[in-house]
């Protein structure tokens, strides 16, 4: 057998390995809650059914509004990462600001804090200024983490356009503003798609900051309604897999749609400046 080969047969056992779970949440959520603990367990769901994503997805108004807040707060945390983000890792770059360095360590230091240590200390200082079970707290909770992350990753994308480029922008008329509109942001793009999707991501999936600053039922995501699934008087392991799956499909199609431009982003962003 070749090398290529071989690598060949590692690479499909590694994706095999990592598609399983993926695999099995949708397994289950075409079986009868009976069928789930079959012994043997089932491979393929013989028939297949779709009660659970009726009663668990289509019947329940809890999962919409969950998946109706999800969108709104991934959505939100996007918009103002990007806003707040892109600006500010131009800045960084290309302006002599003083502290440069030290300002990016306390970015990275903030991305190694768990967010459950941010949870408390927000929802006391989001319950002063009327922000707790609001779409801007959770709005801004998210981007905390977010806007750090994505100004770490920007920065190297415009430490890598030439200074002379947006020297000359400036002799032409340019303000400093217009040459980051006009000239360092539109060959950045791949960059900034990067931590759209990123952000886009990290909030739809975010659990914590949904659990402690979204009181009341209205405002919780998706991520906090599924939990509920969960209680003392068990699973219905059908209907939470429907729900899951449901939830995933924004990821899968996100990734799919735009995934020459995350691994082109990321790894451009890891490698330059």
């Amino acid at each position: 057998m070749t090398r290529e080969r071989i690598r060949l047969v590692v690479a499909v056992a590694v994706t095999a390995v990592y598609l399983l779970p993926v695999y099995w949440m949708l397994n289950t959520s075409f079986k009868q809650q009976a069928d789930v603990f079959a012994r043997p367990p089932a491979l393929v769901p013989v028939p297949p059914t779709l009660s659970a994503y009726q009663s668990a997805v289509f019947d329940d108004p809890d999962i919409g509004r969950g998946l109706l807040n999800t969108f709104v707060i991934a959505t939100g945390t996007t918009l103002l990462t990007l806003v707040v983000a892109v600006p500010a890792a131009f800045a960084l770059a290309r302006l002599r600001i003083r502290w440069v360095t030290p300002a990016l360590l306390l970015f990275l230091a903030v991305q190694m804090i768990p967010a459950v240590n941010l949870a408390l200390p927000m929802f006391v200082l989001f319950g002063r200024v009327g922000l707790v079970n609001t779409y801007a707290g959770l709005i801004i909770a998210n981007c905390s983490l977010s806007i750090p992350l994505a100004i770490t990753i920007m920065r190297p994308y415009f430490l890598s356009v030439p200074g002379e480029v947006l020297e000359a922008a400036r002799v032409d008329g340019c303000t400093t503003f217009g040459a980051f509109v006009r000239v360092a942001l539109p060959v950045s793009i791949p960059g900034v798609i990067t931590m759209a999707v990123v952000s886009f991501l990290g909030a739809w999936g975010e659990f914590v900051f949904g659990l402690a600053l979204a009181t009341g039922d209205e405002l919780q995501p998706v991520s906090v309604v599924i939990a509920k699934l969960t209680n003392a008087f068990g699973t219905r392991w059908n209907e939470l897999m429907a729900v899951s799956a449901v939830v995933a499909v924004p990821v899968i199609v996100l990734f799919v749609l735009l995934q020459r431009y995350i691994v082109a982003g990321l790894t451009d962003g890891a490698t330059k400046g």
